[in-house]
């Protein structure tokens, strides 16, 4: 399945001739498959074929340029290699663990200062839409979280994490930390409250019921990527706030009324 190009606007972070840094938004797919084969309109593929014309072809017809990943609902940076050559030394430098990549999470509860998350990821038989870390014989994944930020709100507790990972795998960190009972806010999918309630322990009055908040993507961003250009072997960093929509999520989440 060949993708095509859209014209998708796109916040196109750093190009070069070699390659390109793009600060995905929540919501869009990064490419058709994976589950996702009937939706071959509106990926981030599309939009970077639109923009750039020419990526590499190492991921097939259906991936060009793509060199990672970050999943639907997760926004933040990703990298996109112009042609082969690059495509490969990206790739190399991602599969020896030379890129640097950090998150920003938000979690319900109160996890440790800082931990380390070893655990090895999986498809989950009964459910093939989740991966899991309670079978034998999957793939070595490696998180680290430090705790930016505890909040005690009126909807309960929550954490505010930095997460480095050293693998890429599928769904790492929101499965990593779901096994600590410490869900991504709005990810329903690994068990996540699909709305936030306000508790009346927090309240000086009783609790409406109209009290709620909600977030329709998973409080997750791809926040810094560092690595090193193939082509001039010069460290390249980049930085990106979090998005409009979380922002004011964590807003709203902290404000609390007299």
């Amino acid at each position: 399945m060949k993708a095509t190009p859209e014209d998708i606007p796109l916040d196109v972070v750093y190009e070069d001739e070699y390659l390109a840094v793009v600060n995905k938004p929540a919501g869009m797919i990064v490419h058709a498959g994976a589950g996702h084969e009937d939706r071959n309109r509106g990926t981030l593929v599309n939009a970077l074929l639109f923009r750039f014309q020419q990526l590499s072809e190492l991921g097939g017809q259906a991936r060009p340029g793509i060199v990672h990943r970050l999943d639907k609902d997760t926004s933040g940076l990703i990298v996109v290699a112009k042609n082969d050559e690059i495509h490969r030394k990206l790739a190399a430098q991602f599969a020896s663990r030379q890129v640097k990549k950090r998150y920003i999470a938000l979690v319900s509860g109160w996890p440790p200062a800082e931990g380390t998350m070893a655990a090895e990821i999986s498809r989950d038989r009964l459910r093939p839409r989740r991966m899991t870390t309670r079978r034998e014989g999957g793939r070595a994944a490696v998180s680290h979280f430090i705790m930016r930020r505890k909040l005690d709100t009126r909807y309960g507790k929550f954490a505010l994490l930095d997460v480095t990972i050293e693998t890429g795998r599928t769904h790492q960190i929101r499965v990593h930390l779901s096994s600590l009972h410490h869900p991504v806010v709005g990810d329903t999918l690994y068990g996540a409250p699909r709305v936030l309630r306000v508790q009346s322990a927090h309240h000086k009055r009783p609790t409406e019921e109209g009290e709620q908040l909600s977030l329709n993507r998973n409080f997750l961003h791809a926040a810094e990527l560092e690595f090193m250009h193939p082509a001039t072997r010069k460290t390249l960093h980049f930085e990106c706030v979090l998005p409009a929509e979380i922002q004011n999520f964590l807003n709203d989440l902290e404000f609390s009324p007299n």
